[in-house]
């Protein structure tokens, strides 16, 4: 499907425009490593293993993958100029140690975009495993640090990409819902609602407050800019905005939206269940993903355990000036690829959870 210019309240034509049944009938998305590939990538971890012990360390120059990088530049393609998803299969982690799989999983990364910080700890490489952490009332928990199923959201960023390291006992099914056609269904369900998410909202920026800027900021669900509908989904974030007395209290059609657009996401999502060495690709502009609610195994070796990437592409898609104001530190002229930067924050990459 070749896209059409974007046009508010028309419908999107648009690659990125699926539904499940299309996504489960053609799985052109789903890429499984060859031998030759596994072999590729071995030689790389093994030389890099030898050489450092953190992945700040590698330098773009090292990461030889000759038959392997083409492959990956073609998904990266299609992960943001087409379906806006992806899923590479059969990264041998049971085979690697914890820096391995880390180097392995970094060096993908590095043929889709450029890491940027995923929090306020200044992680580039993070980890979405359970802490112990529960309400998500709470602004200072984070939902990937429990074992409780998380709303729909799209991340901070252009791409966020996991790499199943153990999978949980039961639960813990990954979900995903093309943002572009639940705005489809939405103009067809309620216009007045999809307006509604049209317009600037504020967002609680949830304690991680960059330099100079309030504990809130204001974006639209729906923002149509250059011909592209860019999709930013944190209906958590905008509900506890609420607990601001300064802000104007949230409409009706406001809050409707709120519930239609988190409706339809549950009624048009797409499961999948990860497996160790699974790379799952997602463009945050064009889709919303979720968690279910998973049991852990006992064993600490065994606990559910994503890497986790959050990426810029600076040749992605342009983006409206309102995305600036989400992220801190940007130089004028930058483009907005996300992102959490805030006083005081380092840039590290963590080889466990912290």
């Amino acid at each position: 499907m070749a896209r059409k210019p974007a046009i508010s309240m028309k419908h999107v034509v648009d690659p990125a425009a699926w539904t499940a049944d299309e996504l489960k009938k053609d799985q052109g998305w789903v890429y499984n490593l060859s031998e030759t590939d596994i072999a590729e990538l071995n030689i790389l971890v093994n030389n890099l293993d030898n050489k450092i012990t953190d992945v700040l360390e590698i330098s773009p120059e090292e990461i030889c993958l000759p038959t392997l990088a083409p492959k990956l530049k073609d998904i990266a393609n299609d992960v943001i100029n087409g379906k806006g998803l992806a899923l590479i299969r059969g990264v041998p982690v049971e085979r690697y140690s914890r820096l391995q799989s880390a180097i392995a999983f970094w060096c993908i990364g590095s043929h889709i975009g450029q890491p940027v910080s995923q929090n306020a700890k200044g992680h580039l490489l993070g980890h979405v495993q359970d802490l112990g952490g529960t309400s998500l009332s709470n602004p200072g928990n984070r939902g990937y640090q429990t074992h409780d199923g998380l709303p729909y959201h799209c991340d901070s960023c252009d791409v966020v990409v996991l790499m199943c390291l153990h999978p949980s006992k039961t639960g813990g099914l990954s979900t995903v819902v093309s943002s572009l056609s639940i705005y489809n269904e939405m103009i067809e369900r309620d216009p007045k609602l999809a307006l509604a998410l049209s317009d600037a909202i504020y967002r609680d920026r949830r304690n991680e407050i960059p330099q100079g800027k309030d504990p809130w900021f204001q974006l639209p669900v729906f923002n149509f800019f250059e011909d592209y509908l860019t999709v930013s989904w944190q209906g958590a974030y905008i509900r506890s905005a609420a607990r601001f007395k300064e802000l104007p209290q949230q409409s009706q059609n406001l809050k409707d939206g709120l519930d239609l657009f988190n409706k339809l996401a549950n009624e048009m999502a797409y499961s999948m269940e990860f497996k160790p060495g699974d790379v799952q690709i997602l463009h945050n502009h064009v889709t919303v993903h979720s968690r279910t609610a998973y049991e852990d195994w006992p064993e600490p070796e065994r606990k559910r355990h994503l890497l986790r990437l959050w990426l810029a592409t600076p040749s992605g898609r342009p983006l409206p000036p309102a995305y600036e104001e989400r992220y801190g530190g940007l130089k004028t002229g930058d483009r907005p690829a996300g992102g959490i930067i805030v006083p005081g924050t380092v840039l590290k990459a963590p080889l466990y959870a912290e």
